[in-house]
C-alpha cells in the first residue's frame, strides 16, 4: 500500500520542504488497499479504496513551511494497515472476517466498520494568533483495542504459527496517534486482588522516623533481663537463708577492704567532679541518641578554614566529649594527687569475696546500715574501677575513632570495630547509672546526697539533697536546650553551619 510522505524543514535556507513529494510503499499492507503504480494520486489523499485490516486517520499537520502560509501537510486522511493487536493471530484478511463474525450485532453501515471505536481528534495550539486550536474539533475512527472485543469461546485447537511481526516502516505516525486519542481499555476480567506485602504493612504500621522493629528487637531483651533479675533475688534470698549462706555473709560482710593510709572522707574537689561528671553524662548520652536517630540534620557544622561537614548535633555531641575527656584528665590528677585512688582501685584480693558478699546481700533485699552499707561497699569499688579504667577509656578509643577529628591518614584501626565498641559501651553506662540512683534512693538517700554533694558525712542535714534539686535543674536546662534552634548559634561562632 502507498501512503504520502511526511515532509519536514527545508535543508536549506529557503529551499523546499524535506524529503521531496511523494509516496512510499507500506509493507504487509493488504493487496485490496495497494493502488496500481501507473493511477494518479491527488497531494493530500489516496485514491484507493478502504480495504479489510485498514483504518482511515487524518493526516497530522505541523507549523507552516512559509512565513503566514497554511500548516503543512494539507488537510487529508489516509487509509493505512491497522496495528497488528487488531487483527487476529492467524493474521490475513480471512481473519479479519472471522473476527467480524465472532462480534454479536456487528453493525453493517461500511460507515462504520467493526472493532473500530469513535475518539476525539487532539487540539494543539492555534496555527495563527489569536485564531481557533488545530485541528479543529472531530472525531475519527480507529481500531479498537484488542481488550475491547470479547469473541466467544472457541473450541482448543493446535496453536497456529506465530505471525510474521510487522517491520518497523510500519510504525508510523498513525501508531502514535492512535496510542495518544484512543481511549484506555476495559479489562475484560477484573483480575483477583493480590494480597498486601507483609513488609508494607508493617512498615505502615511504624511510627514515623523510628526504625522498623525497634521495639521488637528490645522486647525479649528487656524481659529475659527482667526474669534472670527476679530468678537472681529468688536464688540469693534462699542461698542466704541456708547456714552456709549465712556463714560465709558472716565471715565477709561487704565492707570494701582499704589500706591503713588511705584517706578519710571526700574532699570538695570529688563533688564538683561528681556534678559535672552527671551533666556531661546526661548530655552526652542525650546528643548521641539525637546522632543515632538523626536522618535529615536541621544544620550542618563545617571548620572554618574547610572540611567535612557534620550535623549541628553531632559538632555538639564531639564538644561535649571533648569536655569530658577533659574533666576525666582533671579528675585523674587529682585522684592520684590526693591518694584518692585507693577508694576505686582494688588493694587486695580479699575485694573479691566482699564484692560477692556485698552482691548476695543487694540481691536479698537485705541492706544492714549497721555495717556502714549506706557509704561505700567492695562491690561499689569494683564497679567505679570497672567505670573509670575500662569503659571509659573505651568510649573515648572508639568515640574519636567514629569523630570527624581521626585523621584519614590512620587507617589500621577499622570504624566497624568503633561502632562495634561504642554503643555497648553506652549501654554499659545506661546501666551503670540505673543501679547507682537506685542504690542511692534506697540506701539512705540524705546520707548519700551529703556525701556526694556536700562533701560530709551526715544523715540528717538536708544540704546535699538541695544541691542535688540544683544540679538535677540545670541538667533538665542543658537537656531541654540542646537543640539545634539554640546550639546553631555557638556552632556559627567557632566555624560555619548551613542548612545543607
Amino acid at each position: 500500500m502507498q501512503v504520502q510522505l511526511r515532509r519536514g524543514l527545508p535543508r536549506t535556507p529557503g529551499g523546499e520542504p524535506w524529503p521531496p513529494a511523494g509516496t512510499v510503499e507500506v509493507a504487509d499492507a493488504p493487496a485490496a488497499a495497494a493502488a496500481p503504480a501507473d493511477s494518479p494520486a491527488e497531494p493530500d489523499t489516496l485514491d484507493a479504496p478502504a480495504a479489510a485490516g485498514t483504518v482511515e486517520v487524518p493526516l497530522r499537520r505541523g507549523l507552516p513551511r512559509t512565513p503566514g502560509g497554511e500548516p503543512w501537510p494539507p488537510a487529508s486522511t489516509v487509509h493505512v494497515a491497522a496495528p497488528l493487536a487488531a487483527v487476529s493471530a492467524t493474521g490475513g484478511a480471512d481473519a479479519v472476517h472471522s473476527e467480524e463474525a465472532a462480534v454479536e450485532n456487528a453493525p453493517a453501515d461500511p460507515a462504520h466498520p467493526a472493532h473500530t471505536v469513535e475518539v476525539p481528534l487532539r487540539q494543539g495550539l492555534p496555527r495563527t494568533p489569536g485564531g481557533e486550536p488545530w485541528p479543529p474539533a472531530g472525531t475519527v475512527r480507529v481500531a479498537a483495542p484488542p481488550a475491547a472485543v470479547e469473541p466467544k469461546a472457541e473450541p482448543v485447537t493446535e496453536p497456529a504459527a506465530e505471525p510474521t511481526p510487522a517491520p518497523a516502516a510500519a510504525a508510523t505516525v498513525v501508531d502514535d496517534a492512535i496510542a495518544k486519542t484512543a481511549p484506555e481499555p476495559a479489562p475484560a476480567a477484573k483480575p483477583a486482588p493480590k494480597p498486601a506485602a507483609a513488609p508494607a504493612a508493617k512498615e505502615a504500621k511504624g511510627a514515623p522516623g523510628r526504625p522498623e522493629g525497634v521495639g521488637k528487637r528490645w522486647l525479649p531483651w528487656a524481659f529475659g533481663a527482667l526474669v534472670l533479675l527476679a530468678a537472681a533475688i529468688v536464688g540469693a534470698r534462699w542461698y542466704t537463708g541456708t547456714a552456709s549462706g549465712a556463714d560465709f555473709i558472716a565471715r565477709y560482710d561487704g565492707i570494701q577492704p582499704l589500706p591503713d593510709n588511705a584517706p578519710v572522707g571526700l574532699p570538695a574537689w570529688l563533688n564538683w567532679a561528681h556534678f559535672f561528671n552527671m551533666f556531661l553524662m546526661a548530655m552526652i548520652v542525650k546528643t548521641g541518641i539525637d546522632v543515632r536517630r538523626e536522618k535529615r540534620p536541621a544544620a550542618y557544622w563545617q571548620p572554618k578554614n574547610g572540611g567535612k561537614k557534620i550535623s549541628v548535633t553531632q559538632w555538639l555531641h564531639q564538644c561535649l566529649d571533648v569536655a569530658w575527656v577533659l574533666l576525666g584528665a582533671v579528675f585523674f590528677v587529682l585522684l592520684f594527687a590526693t591518694g584518692q585512688w585507693m577508694r576505686i582501685v582494688p588493694t587486695s584480693w580479699d575485694v573479691i569475696p566482699q564484692a560477692v558478699s556485698a552482691g548476695l546481700q543487694y540481691l536479698s533485699l537485705d541492706w544492714p546500715e549497721e555495717n556502714g552499707w549506706v557509704y561505700y561497699n567492695a562491690l561499689q569499688e569494683l564497679s567505679y574501677f570497672i567505670t573509670v579504667f575500662v569503659a571509659s577509656p573505651l568510649a573515648i578509643a572508639s568515640g574519636f575513632r567514629m569523630s570527624s577529628m581521626w585523621p584519614k591518614a590512620w587507617k589500621k584501626v577499622p570504624v566497624a570495630w568503633a561502632r562495634a565498641v561504642h554503643f555497648p559501651t553506652m549501654i554499659y553506662f545506661l546501666a551503670f547509672i540505673a543501679i547507682h540512683v537506685f542504690l542511692v534512693f534506697t540506701t539512705g538517700v540524705r546520707s548519700n546526697l551529703n556525701a556526694m554533694f556536700a562533701a560530709r558525712e551526715d544523715a540528717t542535714s538536708w544540704t546535699g539533697t538541695v544541691l542535688f534539686l540544683v544540679a538535677l535543674a540545670v541538667t533538665a536546662a542543658g537537656w531541654f536546650a540542646a537543640r539545634t534552634s539554640v546550639v546553631a548559634p555557638l556552632a556559627n561562632a567557632t566555624g560555619k553551619v548551613s542548612k545543607r
